[in-house]
C-alpha cells in the first residue's frame, strides 16, 4: 500500500510537467522545376542587360586605363550593338544554364540546414549563398568564364581572327584542363564572397524592413530594395574580379609574367595601376550586380512563390 502511495506524486509530477516546444523549421520546396526556374532567370538576365554590363566591365578590367566612355566606344567599334553580347552564344548561354540552377538547388539546400543547426535566417542566408558560389565555380564556370573573358579580350590581340574554338583548343593542348580552367581559384573566391554577400545582406535588410513584427510578409518594393541593396554592397570584392580578368586575359603586353596565380597577379596590378586598378570597372559591375540579384533573389522568390502556390490554388477550385 504504502508502495503504491509512493508512485502517485510521481506519476502526477510527469503528467503536469511542461513540455517544450520548438517551431518546426519547414524546409523551402526544391525541386527539378526550381533548377530549372534558376536556368531560366540566369538565361533571362544574361540575354538582357546581364551581358553588356558584364562585357564593359570584362574590358575595364583588363583594359585598366580606359573610363566608362572610352570602354563603351572600344566594345561598340568592334560590333556595333553586338559588340555588347560578344561571348553571350554559347558561352554565357551554356554557363547561364547552369549555375543558377546550382546556385538555387546548393543554397536553398544549406540554408536549411544552417536554421536546423540554430542560426538566424541572415546568418543561414550567407552560408546558403557562400555555398552556392563555391558549387558554381567549380561545376559550371571555369571554362565558361575562361572563353567569355577571351571573346572581350582576344580583339585586342593581334591573332584577332583565331576562332575562340581554336584557341580553346590551343590552350588544351598546352596546358590541359588546367588551362582552360585557368583564375578558377579567383572565380570560387569570387562567388563565394558575392554570393554570401548578397544573400546575407539582403536578408538583413528584410529584418531592417520588417522591424518588430519579423513575421510581416514584406511588400514587393521592400523585397526589391533589399536585393538592389545586397547586389550593390556585395561588389566590395571588386579586386577579386579583376585579378580573376587578367589571369584569364587574351591581351598580349610584353611584361606581363607567365603562369599567373592570384599572388604573382594581384602584384603585377598594384606594379602597373596601383592600389585604384584593382577597382576597376566596379561601376559597371555595381549594375551588374543589382540586375543578376534583382533576378535570382527577387524574381526567383516570387516566380518560386508563385508555382508553390499554384497547386494550392487549383485543389481549393477543384473543391469549390
Amino acid at each position: 500500500m504504502s508502495k503504491a502511495l509512493e508512485t502517485v506524486p510521481v506519476a502526477a509530477t510527469t503528467a503536469t510537467s511542461p513540455q517544450k516546444t520548438h517551431p518546426e523549421i519547414q524546409k523551402k520546396p526544391l525541386s527539378w522545376s526550381n533548377i530549372a526556374l534558376g536556368a531560366a532567370i540566369q538565361t533571362f538576365e544574361v540575354s538582357t542587360l546581364g551581358q553588356p554590363f558584364e562585357v564593359v566591365k570584362t574590358h575595364m578590367a583588363a583594359n585598366r586605363a580606359d573610363s566608362i566612355a572610352t570602354s563603351l566606344k572600344k566594345t561598340y567599334a568592334r560590333g556595333g550593338i553586338a559588340g555588347f553580347y560578344q561571348g553571350l552564344i554559347p558561352w554565357a548561354w551554356i554557363e547561364a544554364s547552369t549555375k543558377g540552377g546550382v546556385l538555387l538547388f546548393t543554397s536553398s539546400e544549406i540554408d536549411y540546414r544552417a536554421r536546423v543547426a540554430g542560426f538566424s535566417s541572415s546568418w543561414s542566408g550567407l552560408f546558403g549563398g557562400v555555398a552556392g558560389g563555391v558549387a558554381q565555380a567549380y561545376t559550371t564556370m571555369g571554362f565558361c568564364t575562361f572563353m567569355k573573358t577571351v571573346e572581350v579580350t582576344r580583339h585586342k590581340s593581334a591573332d584577332a581572327s583565331v576562332s575562340t574554338w581554336r584557341i580553346a583548343y590551343d590552350v588544351f593542348q598546352r596546358e590541359g584542363i588546367r588551362g582552360l580552367n585557368r583564375g578558377v581559384s579567383a572565380v570560387a573566391l569570387r562567388q563565394m564572397t558575392n554570393w554570401g554577400s548578397r544573400f546575407g545582406i539582403s536578408r538583413v535588410t528584410e529584418s531592417v524592413f520588417r522591424g518588430k513584427d519579423t513575421n510581416r510578409k514584406l511588400t514587393n518594393m521592400e523585397r526589391l530594395a533589399s536585393s538592389a541593396i545586397g547586389g550593390a554592397l556585395a561588389c566590395w570584392n571588386q579586386p577579386l574580379e579583376v585579378i580573376r580578368v587578367e589571369m584569364q586575359s587574351q591581351t598580349k603586353v610584353a611584361d606581363r609574367p607567365e603562369n599567373l596565380n592570384l599572388f604573382s597577379t594581384a602584384r603585377y596590378i598594384y606594379q602597373k595601376n596601383g592600389l585604384m586598378g584593382f577597382y576597376r570597372g566596379v561601376t559597371p559591375r555595381i549594375g551588374l550586380s543589382v540586375y543578376l540579384t534583382v533576378c535570382m533573389v527577387f524574381g526567383g522568390d516570387s516566380v518560386k512563390a508563385y508555382f508553390n502556390e499554384k497547386p494550392k490554388q487549383s485543389g481549393v477550385s477543384a473543391h469549390a
